[in-house]
């Protein structure tokens, strides 16, 4: 199927943000990056069915957008893929089937089922950042099954965590993240699940004064963010808290391990995934 109104943005980069770049369209099918001949420069680009994704995407990280002809939208649609199993408890699917919930229920009686299909926002569950996390807050969940617990979610991406969180028997949960785009998702995600007493909102966590302390805390965000907000996350973090966090690449783990403990967050446990860090620990001023 040919379709004239498709658009795709990009953007000229350099090699150095590859990651990044990877890391914030994960789980968008429709992203292409390709490394340029010169080897210092990497193309991003990302087709989108209308012009004002485009636009949404070109006000976050600039770059220019264009209108295609006759592109063969087809091609770019979504791959199937399985779900994802977390532990014994939590199954992650990306499908759209609006019956997709329902028949992994009956497949797999007793595991939460979470919907997350990829759309313009990080965490569907698959990378490893996201999926490390989720291991450890299902241990979390386990370890607090007796007790009343709510969870703050900084960098929420699609909302999984927040959303998984509830279903596992957190009461209250708040999502953060600074990309509108990332929030919308969420929401959507949200209502998708159809949990409760899940609020997702525009924050950036380097221009944020916390409200109130949380028992659980998971900030998946990239280590430079991390490493200048630790003092924050460490005034929203109960005394004794959890505190679970990625986004790390493994050469930037010593410097972020030494700065958190700066701010009382002290970490038992670490993984290490590929070229990512993940650890969990609690927070002791």
């Amino acid at each position: 199927m040919f379709d004239s109104n498709m658009w795709v943005w990009s953007k000229l980069s350099g090699i150095q943000w590859m990651d990044a770049w990877e890391d914030r369209f994960h789980g968008n099918p429709n992203t292409v990056i390709t490394r340029l001949k010169t080897n210092k420069t990497v193309r991003v680009e990302v087709y989108t069915e209308t012009e004002q994704e485009a636009l949404d995407i070109k006000k976050l990280f600039g770059g220019s957008i264009r209108k295609l002809v006759h592109k063969n939208w087809a091609a770019l649609t979504e791959p199937s893929s399985p779900p994802i199993k977390i532990r014994s408890s939590i199954i992650i699917t990306g499908s759209r089937d609006d019956d997709a919930r329902k028949k992994l229920a009956e497949d797999f009686p007793g595991r939460h089922i979470v919907q997350i299909p990829a759309d313009m926002a990080f965490g569907t569950g698959d990378h490893a950042t996201t999926s490390t996390c989720m291991r450890f807050l299902v241990d979390v969940a386990k370890e607090r099954s007796s007790t009343d617990w709510d969870l703050l979610d900084l960098g929420t991406g699609t909302g999984v965590i927040a959303i998984a969180a509830r279903m596992l028997g957190a009461h209250h949960c708040q999502g953060m993240d600074f990309d509108p785009q990332a929030v919308k998702v969420a929401r959507r995600n949200v209502r998708r699940n159809e949990v409760s007493l899940v609020k997702m909102s525009e924050v950036d966590v380097l221009d944020w004064s916390p409200e109130r302390k949380w028992p659980v805390v998971v900030a998946n965000l990239f280590s430079t963010i991390l490493q200048q907000a630790f003092p924050t996350i460490a005034e929203a973090i109960e005394e004794g808290g959890d505190i679970i966090v990625s986004g790390i690449l493994h050469d930037q783990w010593d410097e972020t391990n030494a700065v958190a403990k700066k701010s009382g967050l002290l970490f038992s446990q670490i993984v290490r995934k590929g070229k990512w860090m993940t650890a969990r620990g609690t927070y002791s001023p």
